[in-house]
């Protein structure tokens, strides 16, 4: 997303959350420490997707700002790009799928996921209307051109997963780095594509206004098993060992904010989320973001905590993703912790 525009975005939310922030949750800061690094960047695969809702509602509604955060959000085409600047240093913490975790280790570098926001990937993957005469289910991808938030992001991984599934290899289609906001909606009208693996708002505008066909849903819990054989952690965040270790009070502070965002969308009404939103987020249809946001719910993590299953059930999709993945040579109990989530999630019971 450019800088500019970020920028202007970034100025709606410093007025939203002065006018959010009497509805936010009451009490104060889950925090009991002044946190080491009270100034961060936090970078984030694509803030307009309803993937990240977790991250801006923290933001939004103050709770980065309650435990003593100064939180700014930098956004990205996809969950690689902003792996990329966690690992490349202008980014300390990353806001991304738990898998980056896993392909990160198998390099020789220690990131750790420390809070859960999603339970499920909320990816998509349809047909253009325009192509379904010729491309009728997964084993006919062969040779189709298929828009991703970026290669080797989360959108290519399910893509991928699901077409092996059908029997078609990764190599045997065109995947095409097309982001997940607005500029889907322009890949599409465009006709540079035949298919589409995304995220929501977007798939649900394109599934309402009839210009894809569903053929995989990950947007439920139920839907994500059928695909990967059991639960598949999403969004996370995540940071170095190092940091982790040289910033604890500072990962405390972080986890708490993103479970209190958590446990925020499990009871939040329309008119909480339409406040809460910014509106150039919102796609000139309040409706839209409102119907795409029920269609994912069930996706978000209601505490912040990996699930026992979650993180052999993504090694176990990953490596069938990428065979430079020896699943033998993975630590997964280094490769994501509960005591940050935990602790949170005990304090607001």
């Amino acid at each position: 997303m450019p800088t500019h525009w970020m920028r202007r975005a970034a100025g709606t939310c410093a007025t939203l959350i002065a006018l959010i922030a009497p509805a936010a949750l009451p009490g104060a800061a889950l925090a009991k420490d002044t946190p080491e690094k009270p100034t961060l960047t936090m970078a984030v695969g694509g803030l307009p997707g309803l993937y990240y809702l977790p991250v801006l509602a923290a933001q939004q509604l103050g709770y980065f700002k309650d435990e003593g955060l100064d939180v700014t959000l930098e956004d990205f085409a996809g969950g690689s790009k902003a792996l990329e600047a966690v690992v490349g240093g202008s980014a300390d913490v990353g806001a991304g799928a738990f898998e980056h975790t896993l392909f990160m280790q198998a390099k020789g570098q220690r990131y750790r996921a420390f809070v859960l926001m999603g339970r499920a990937p909320q990816i998509v993957v349809a047909v253009l209307k325009s192509k379904a005469d010729q491309i009728k289910t997964l084993a006919d991808f062969k040779g189709a051109k298929v828009g991703v938030s970026a290669p080797g992001s989360s959108t290519d991984l399910v893509l991928t997963v699901a077409l092996r599934k059908a029997g078609v290899q990764r190599n045997e289609i065109s995947a095409i780095g097309v982001g997940s906001g607005a500029t889907v909606l322009a890949a599409v009208s465009g006709g540079q594509l035949d298919a589409l693996s995304n995220v929501d708002p977007m798939m649900t505008k394109l599934t309402r206004s009839g210009a894809i066909k569903v053929l995989v849903d990950t947007r439920t819990v139920k839907g994500t098993q059928e695909v990967f054989g059991g639960t598949m952690p999403a969004a996370t965040l995540y940071a170095s060992e190092t940091f982790i270790q040289k910033n604890p009070k500072t990962t405390q502070a972080l986890a708490n904010a993103i479970v209190r965002a958590d446990h925020w969308l499990q009871t939040a009404s329309d008119a909480d989320l339409l406040k809460m939103v910014p509106p150039a987020y919102l796609l000139n249809d309040s409706a839209l973001y409102v119907e795409a946001f029920h269609n994912v719910r069930d996706a978000y993590s209601p505490d912040g905590l990996m699930p026992a299953d979650g993180p052999a059930t993504s090694l176990r999709a990953l490596s069938s993703f990428d065979n430079r993945l020896d699943p033998k040579k993975i630590d997964l109990n280094a490769t994501y912790t509960n005591d940050f989530a935990r602790k949170a999630d005990a304090q607001l019971k």
